[in-house]
């Protein structure tokens, strides 16, 4: 009990000299090398792309009909959600795996799918300030994360959607290619980051449903099969479950 109590007091002694840092270079050396700071912490624009980028301006919505297509697809459901998915596709919720193949594993060389679901204001808890600044649900919450800029950043809540922004940005592969967008269905909204490159192409797509739940639904797509129209097919069929 000793050890865990000065191990404790150990980090909780680092997190507030960390916090005093970041509270020091706010206050008297101001964005530039707040910037710096975050820079060294966790990478700069060349490393992570990603972290200077932004959606584009216009709202993306679905092309053609897809019905054909849907019907190829395959329920799946989990404790918090259920979805239609394509075959070949190993499905991971958490740490729910179901291979599509499970008689013959070794056929089971598709990509991968990974579903996450939080419940309606969820990410405000992470840091409650954010409400200060306007933010006062999940898709207000992402949005601001989506279009998090290192090259902006002017302040501690600036500062904390950038970090945010490369912890919650799964691989996509290269980066310098990626395209983010906004996007609006009969029944979501969102925001979407892929890359259409071979030999795989990457969806990370962050959904949101009328009633702020919010859904990421990410896409490792091993050998181009899925373009984004299909992609957009596949999120219009999640539920909550549970």
């Amino acid at each position: 009990m000793g050890n865990l109590r000065n191990n404790l007091i150990k980090y909780i002694l680092i997190a507030l000299i960390l916090l005093s840092c970041v509270i020091f270079v706010i206050k008297f050396a101001g964005p530039n090398l707040l910037i710096q700071y975050i820079s060294y912490g966790i990478g700069d624009c060349k490393k992570i792309p990603i972290l200077c980028m932004e959606p584009e301006e216009k709202i993306i919505r679905p092309e053609g009909r897809l019905e054909n297509y849907l019907q190829e697809l395959v329920p799946q459901k989990f404790p918090h959600m259920a979805i239609l998915c394509p075959k070949g596709f190993t499905i991971v919720q958490e740490l729910i795996k179901r291979p599509y193949y499970k008689k013959n594993k070794w056929l089971d060389k598709g990509g991968i799918i990974y579903l996450l679901r939080q419940e309606p204001g969820e990410f405000l808890k992470l840091y409650p300030d954010v409400k200060k600044q306007g933010v006062n649900n999940n898709y207000e919450f992402i949005e601001r994360l989506s279009s998090a800029n290192l090259n902006k950043v002017k302040n501690i809540t600036d500062a904390f959607f950038v970090i945010m922004k490369s912890v919650f940005t799964p691989d996509i592969g290269s980066q310098k290619i990626v395209k983010m967008i906004k996007f609006q269905t009969y029944q979501f909204r969102g925001f979407i980051n892929y890359n259409l490159s071979w030999p795989n192409n990457y969806f990370d797509c962050n959904i949101m449903d009328s009633r702020d739940n919010f859904y990421k639904v990410y896409i490792q797509d091993r050998g181009n099969r899925l373009d984004l129209n299909k992609v957009f097919a596949i999120i219009s069929t999640i539920k909550p479950a549970g």
